[in-house]
């Protein structure tokens, strides 16, 4: 039997047990993976309460020949009862039961992802959960309105196009958004028809498996969701490479994306979506309401612990208010509670995991054999980006140090006397440390927040409309957020210039990654051309 998790919640939100069942799910049935291996599950709350490390439950191990099965049902699914198979209403009928069920368990949903990821809980249910849910709401009416057009080519010809599922896709999540990410991949996926093989990340897959349950409950056909526990190099890689899977979606680190977009082309050269890193500028003009841009600018570093893609690492200040600014966000950040995610009263939680935490860690990988026996990455963490920026000649201004004693828990922290080369400016640390960097110059700042590889995300604050606007339009970024900051929509895409990806997440413009367009002729005339 697969392995099985029960827990005792005693937050004051949500009381009860909550049973989970921790397999691999393939056509619709939770099973042991094909070679009977557990991951363990360490983490961040068990640390803060007991001994760092301990075991918090074990997961199913997925592998290649998981993948394999995966996809197989996948393709019976598609081919049966789901794709150009099913009435497009009636996928639209179970997404909105999706969505019910989601809306009956908020309170699960969300304490399963404050002690899988680390995050408080009540972010996780007023944001993540809630967001999540009108994600699938939304891609829910879709699925009766994808369609095509007639195309005017004379008296003689009907020229139409049709809108068709690409069939069995692959989606790859990462672990700082764990549900939400899930449901920005399966909504487009499922409305469009397609089948899904997913792989969640080895870090957080709790939510994820409990939502494979309520997909069944809202009657999603066997083998049109599967879902598999695995790691990137082995699962993420047979995802990558599989010759049967027509489509990936991915997110999460450029260095990897490069991976999946190359087995991807080696492969099938199945369509590829990314949505990548980033070090996303935040711009405070000198004509900004201080107290909104304080805020803000808080919210935009420091939710999620800062393990945010679009986080608004890269802090731009105008000259003229940089010291008034400074000290306000100082005393701001001073008040900041850290602590136990299910304390509602802590506003940043625990990162992920000891590696996300540390000052260092190593992925090894082959490119050939994908294995991961030959080439070490040393991979700066974030314990080791503060080391980074003291060591620079930046000023810590604040923070810098681990918080308590136990778990993975970071000060809030933000450097200033920063130069354009420090790692602390140029790299993504995806962890609760933004840098500050004064300005006088709107063109210059324009071209100091440009100039990186990344182009997630961005941020304006700027009373002047004209103004921000203008900046706006100049910034090579997929979002650029004026007078707020990490506040996506699922009704609005979502995605990178540059190094940070290819392809839009969210709204109608992710339909269009899960469909292949058809075009049909029609000759009405009896004359050859």
């Amino acid at each position: 039997m697969p392995p099985t998790f029960t827990h005792e919640f005693d937050n004051a939100s949500f009381k009860g047990q909550s049973f989970l069942e921790t397999g691999v799910f393939i056509d619709g049935k939770f099973a042991d993976g094909s070679d009977n291996t557990t991951i363990d599950m360490a983490h961040t709350l068990i640390s803060l309460r007991t001994a760092t490390g301990k075991v918090l439950c074990q997961v199913a191990e997925a592998t290649p020949k998981d993948v394999d099965l995966a996809v197989k049902a996948a393709q019976q699914a598609f081919d049966t009862v789901w794709g150009m198979k099913a009435p497009a209403e009636n996928r639209g009928i179970v997404m909105n039961k999706l969505a019910d069920l989601m809306e009956a368990h908020v309170d699960e949903l969300a304490a399963l992802e404050a002690l899988d990821n680390g995050k408080p809980f009540s972010w996780a249910k007023t944001v993540d959960v809630i967001a999540a849910i009108g994600t699938i709401r939304y891609y829910a009416g879709w699925a009766d309105k994808i369609q095509g057009k007639e195309i005017p080519s004379g008296e003689e010809k009907l020229a139409y196009t049709r809108h068709e599922p690409m069939g069995v896709v692959g989606q790859i999540i990462p672990w700082n958004f764990p549900l939400l990410m899930l449901a920005w991949k399966i909504g487009p996926a499922l409305a469009t028809g397609n089948t899904i093989v997913m792989k969640c990340s080895e870090l957080t897959p709790l939510t994820a498996l409990f939502m494979c349950k309520l997909s069944l409950q809202a009657g999603i056909p066997p083998g049109v969701f599967n879902l598999l526990v695995g790691y990137g190099h082995t699962v993420g890689a047979a995802i990558s490479s599989h010759m049967d899977i027509q489509k990936v979606a991915f997110t999460g680190s450029t260095l990897v994306g490069r991976k999946i977009a190359e087995a991807a082309a080696k492969s099938n050269l199945k369509n590829v979506t990314l949505e990548l890193g980033g070090k996303s500028p935040n711009i405070v003009f000198d004509d900004c309401e201080m107290e909104q841009a304080i805020n803000w600018t808080t919210f935009g570093i420091f939710w999620n612990q800062g393990q945010t893609c679009c986080a608004g690492s890269r802090i731009f200040v105008h000259a003229k208010i940089y010291d008034e600014f400074l000290q306000k966000f100082t005393e701001k950040i001073k008040n900041l509670k850290v602590g136990d995610p299910f304390d509602n009263a802590h506003y940043q939680g625990a990162q992920v995991s000891q590696q996300q935490y540390d000052v260092r860690s190593i992925l090894l990988y082959h490119a050939e054999q994908r294995s991961i026996d030959s080439f070490a990455y040393y991979l700066q963490r974030i314990m080791g980006y503060i080391q980074s920026g003291k060591s620079e000649g930046a000023t810590c201004h604040i923070g810098g140090e681990r918080h308590g004693t136990e778990g993975y828990f970071i000060q809030p922290t933000i450097f200033t006397d920063c130069k354009p080369d420090m790692k602390i400016v140029r790299e993504e640390i995806f962890g609760p440390v933004g840098v500050i960097i004064k300005f006088d110059d709107d063109d210059d700042v324009i071209r100091q927040a440009n100039d990186t590889t990344y182009g997630l995300a961005s941020a304006i604050f700027s009373q002047n409309l004209n103004r921000a606007i203008k900046t706006a339009n100049r910034l090579h970024a997929g979002t650029v957020w004026i007078n707020s900051t990490n506040s996506t929509d699922f009704r609005v895409p979502f995605g990178g210039y540059k190094q940070s990806g290819m392809g839009r997440e969210l709204g109608e413009y992710a339909l269009n990654n899960y469909t292949n367009i058809k075009a049909v002729h029609v000759n009405l005339g009896t004359e050859m051309i």
